[in-house]
């Protein structure tokens, strides 16, 4: 039994969890897009690519990051800046008007050499089209997703993102009209291109998908966030070392979070999207 701050007995969450072998995350040290297919298919819970971003274009990207004049600040929920668009909480048009609208400077940003959001979809791309599967952004009508989003977590508190789920969010009924609802039957997989981290900045992730059930008992059945850490309490618990360059692909409705740097002026900066298969031919992406 777990007592909150206030007295309250905390429920723990209820869910899936999944095996030993399920639950890992397999390290390369060369990009293998097969890899992220197992992940699509919920085959394994996390990849990771070690250094698959060569140094001068991670310095670059997050320097064009940080001299945007189009990057945002994002408010208490979530602290931090972004360089493109999240679909979070917002009705389709919303989120596609805002996809063409910052395109142009994002697409400015991500003109390198060795664009990584390139690398990533054209190599799996590759290794699915024999099967007859196409990756491509998500769209409804003639519009379509953000292809990219850089952001950085300034996030004291005792987590930098609080934990959260990527599920619940995809089933928002303002989206209803939207294909990436049809990723909400499958699997959602969490993107991140790590461009700059500094002391800390770990992955947390625990082994819990949460039911309905708990989702709605605690209000975030169309947000996924956050979870009361009281919720966590006895959900095993594994932590990511993430270093610049490193690529890392997991399953998003597993309740995760982001640990803060130890030293607050240090920045926490990736590049990342959400992905996951629409039907058995199509995998589609979106931010």
């Amino acid at each position: 039994m777990t007592v909150t701050e206030s007295g309250a007995v905390a429920v723990p969450l209820t869910g899936w969890s999944g095996s030993a072998e399920y639950f890992t995350f397999r390290e390369y040290d060369t990009y293998r897009p097969e890899a992220v297919v197992d992940v699509l298919l919920g085959k394994v819970a996390g990849v990771m690519f070690r250094g698959m971003v060569d140094p001068e274009t991670r310095k670059e990207l997050a320097r064009r990051f940080w001299a945007s004049t189009h990057r945002k600040k994002r408010g208490t929920e979530a602290p931090g800046y972004y360089l493109g668009t999240y679909h979070y909480h917002k009705t389709t048009e919303t989120y596609l008007e805002e996809s063409e609208q910052i395109a142009p400077a994002l697409d400015e940003v991500l003109d390198v050499p060795g664009d990584p959001t390139a690398v990533f979809y054209g190599g799996l791309a590759e290794v699915l089209a024999p099967q007859g599967i196409e990756v491509r952004r998500a769209r409804h009508g003639d519009r379509q997703a953000c292809r990219g989003l850089l952001r950085s977590w300034h996030g004291q508190g005792e987590y930098a993102l609080a934990p959260h789920e990527d599920l619940a969010q995809c089933t928002e009924p303002q989206q209803a009209d939207f294909e990436i609802q049809k990723v909400a039957g499958r699997h959602v997989a969490a993107l991140n291109i790590c461009l700059e981290n500094g002391d800390g900045g770990r992955l947390a992730y625990w082994n819990i998908q949460p039911d309905e059930l708990s989702k709605r008992r605690l209000g975030l059945h169309y947000t996924g966030s956050p979870y009361p850490l009281e919720s966590l309490a006895g959900t095993e618990l594994t932590w990511i070392d993430v270093n610049p360059g490193d690529v890392y692909v997991f399953n998003g409705a597993h309740v995760h979070a982001v640990e803060p740097n130890t030293d607050p002026d240090l920045r926490r900066t990736t590049l990342a999207g959400i992905l996951g298969f629409t039907d058995d031919s199509t995998v589609v992406s979106w931010t």
